[in-house]
């Protein structure tokens, strides 16, 4: 299945032959220490940046059906984001991982994004249309 949507996500997170646990990290654009002005002005038009992680979260695909229901969970912390990365874990004899098994994935998926290592994460933007990232 072609993931091209949000709800496509959802659909193949429930269909896999294991229950999946769906990782979220939410980054925030800025612009990198010491910019220049050229990626000042890039920044200013909403081109270039870095994307740093601020808020990280995992989930169960029924917790999560529609984007909607995790922007609005996300706006409860006050925390402001702009992407969010998502990936997934598999479970394993029926069962879904837990949350617990889920924090070092998050850990390395918020260090990824650090490394610009983010090629196999799907990534969307708050109003949850895919977006890619170059």
């Amino acid at each position: 299945m072609q993931i091209e949507s949000y709800e496509d996500l959802i659909m193949a997170a429930m269909e896999q032959p294991e229950p999946q646990r769906l990782l979220f990290v939410f980054a925030k654009s800025e612009l990198p220490e010491g910019y220049s002005s050229e990626q000042q002005e890039r920044f200013g038009r909403g081109e270039g940046g870095v994307l740093t992680p601020v808020l990280c979260v995992d989930k169960l695909p029924g917790e999560v059906m529609h984007f909607h229901e995790l922007v609005q969970e996300s706006e409860n912390t006050g925390i402001h984001w702009d992407v969010a990365f998502v990936g997934a874990m598999a479970g394993r004899a029926g069962f879904p991982p837990s949350s617990d098994e889920a924090g070092q994935p998050l850990q390395m998926m918020m260090s990824n994004i650090n490394s610009g290592m983010i090629a196999h994460l799907l990534t969307f933007n708050r109003k949850g249309e895919m977006i890619a990232l170059y």
